[in-house]
């Protein structure tokens, strides 16, 4: 049998460490003598139980899932998981996996009372946490409100505070080198008439240290120093919230955070306290219109010049974005890698190539007339997809090991048959033995069931063919005719990015599977991209589009 442990503390100041955890649970294996490997203990230190998204989890779920655990101890139910949602949900999981889950401190049973201890026991552990955390930010908020705490983790640039005190308000005092730098900034955007450009330029050439202690600035460190209030003299909590992430930071590049920070309106930020001034409010004032005026003249917002593919190419060699560019009357994508390192962000600049707007819209558009022409491409590919061609190399090697998994269950399922005919077995043994077997061999055709999913997929794929055809019928009857705008309209829905590299082009199309499809940009919906870990197995959510 084999056994696996699992321990989980959210904080160094939790009253019981990883280490004791396991203490306790290889202890309990001691006991009964069974057997432990050590590559079946698994830990997350650091991680929060109110999230299902922990290495150590994971990795104990994948190894469940090819059927290699049949007993997992834990010390109690909220090491698993804080929310009782989530643990019902993992047991579950675990459990079809053909995996035994047993608590130490609260032993489980398919007993009613046993059930309803352990629902009671997560309730009460979740509303623990959330009771804690609404506590902390309360009192967290009346401190802000009543000027006795900083809102700051670290002192912004320019500024100290007493090391000993590093969130009383009263400790807060200037650094005369940074707070120079800070009004250099203010005078040359305001006076001298710079631009953010010009001045994160020059700071990298004089050799500057930025706030984090780099040699290279970026424009958006320059701008947070300009718009940071507390250099007026004015120190606020609230500037700015964790929300959803909504776009993708890059279509060629795994995607970021799942929350991003957003700036919110100054009327709900909180006065905390005075901070001694490096620039007066006017400049401040001053500095901030000029800011807002000069975005609703930027550059980025000029769509003089037609680019069909404005936004939806990418430089195969650097594998970052292209901007489009007129010279003369020559129009080009530009990686955004030739230009400066403040441009680009980088120590050297991309070899690649200028591409010729011109020949390359061209040639996007005369293939996206030929899909739409010939959709039976687009039905072949999705029947490829969903016979199961295009499964990652991770699902591919699943489904193997899932396969592997069921011979083997079967091949001890025979032995055993074997040793009971031979007399090495009581019937008890072998009776309690065979339905380990079964449970775990039903679990790994679960699995099977759950990879291939025949019939519903055959069903879900003629839906999704008439759509497709459906489709394709209404937009190609445009085609000739088509203006700009209405180009512009298709290659948005349909392509989702368009990758050059020198010389060779690979067009990523995405295909609407249903009617709600057509309305939503591929490259908007950033929460498809997202690893759906933080769901436990078996549950996603549905897709509407389908890209290749």
């Amino acid at each position: 049998m084999q056994i696996a442990l699992y321990a989980r503390v959210s904080s160094t100041r939790h009253t019981q460490t990883i280490d004791q955890q396991l203490t306790r649970l290889q202890a309990h294996v001691h006991e009964h003598g069974w057997t432990l490997q050590e590559r079946h203990i698994y830990r997350d230190d650091g991680y929060s139980g109110a999230s299902l998204t922990r290495p150590g989890l994971d990795a104990l779920r994948d190894r469940v899932a090819l059927a290699e655990v049949d007993l997992l101890v834990i010390t109690a139910p909220d090491r698993l998981a804080r929310k009782y949602v989530h643990q019902v949900l993992l047991i579950e999981e675990l459990q079809r996996g053909g995996c035994r889950v047993e608590f130490l401190e609260h032993p489980m049973s398919e007993d009613p009372h046993d059930q309803l201890l352990l629902q009671i026991r997560g309730a009460v552990a979740e509303y623990e946490r959330t009771l804690i955390a609404e506590r902390m930010r309360r009192g967290r908020l009346q401190k802000l409100q009543a000027g006795s705490l900083l809102p700051w983790t670290r002192a912004p640039y320019g500024f100290r505070t007493d090391p000993d005190r590093p969130r009383d308000p009263g400790g807060v005092r200037v650094e005369a080198g940074e707070a120079a730098v800070i009004a250099e900034l203010y005078t040359a955007y305001l006076e001298n008439g710079h631009s953010l450009y010009e001045l994160t330029t020059d700071l990298t050439k004089r050799g500057i240290p930025t706030p984090s202690g780099r040699v290279r600035w970026n424009q958006s460190t320059v701008y947070d120093l300009l718009t940071n209030p507390a250099y007026s003299g004015a120190v606020y909590a609230g500037r700015t919230r964790s929300v959803d992430a909504r776009q993708r930071q890059s279509a060629l590049r795994p995607v970021g955070q799942k929350r991003c920070p957003r700036t919110t309106p100054p009327s709900e930020w909180h006065f905390v306290a005075q901070a001694p001034a490096i620039v007066s409010r006017d400049q401040f004032d001053a500095v901030q219109a000029k800011l807002a005026h000069n975005r609703r003249f930027a550059t980025r917002h000029n769509t003089t010049h037609p680019y069909l593919l404005r936004t939806l190419v990418s430089c195969g060699v650097c594998r970052l974005a292209c901007m489009g560019r007129t010279h003369g009357t020559y129009r080009y994508y530009i990686c955004r890698g030739k230009g400066t390192e403040v441009q680009s962000c980088r120590d050297e600049r991309c070899p690649a190539r200028f591409i010729p707007a011109q020949q390359l819209d061209e040639v996007v558009w005369q293939d996206v007339c030929e899909l739409l022409r010939h959709p039976t491409l687009i039905e072949e590919a999705l029947r490829r997809a969903q016979g199961g061609a295009w499964l990652p190399q991770e699902l591919l090697a699943r489904r193997e090991n899932l396969h592997k998994a069921a011979r083997s269950l079967a091949q001890q399922l025979e032995r055993l048959t074997e040793a009971y005919l031979a007399g090495v077995l009581e019937l008890q043994e072998y009776a309690r033995r065979k339905a380990e077997l079964a449970q775990r061999a039903e679990a790994v055709q679960s699995q099977e069931r759950q990879l291939e999913a025949g019939e519903h997929r055959q069903k879900e794929l003629t839906g999704m063919v008439e759509s497709i055809q459906d489709f394709c019928q209404r937009v190609r009857r445009g085609l000739e005719g088509a203006s700009f705008d209405q180009k512009r309209q298709i290659v948005e829905l349909l392509v989702d990015r368009v990758v050059v590299t020198n010389g060779e082009v690979e067009i990523r199309y995405v295909i609407p599977t249903s009617s709600k499809g057509e309305h939503v940009r591929f490259g908007h919906l950033r929460s498809d991209y997202f690893n759906p870990r933080s769901q436990p197995k078996g549950v996603a959510d549905r897709p509407l589009d389908v890209a290749w």
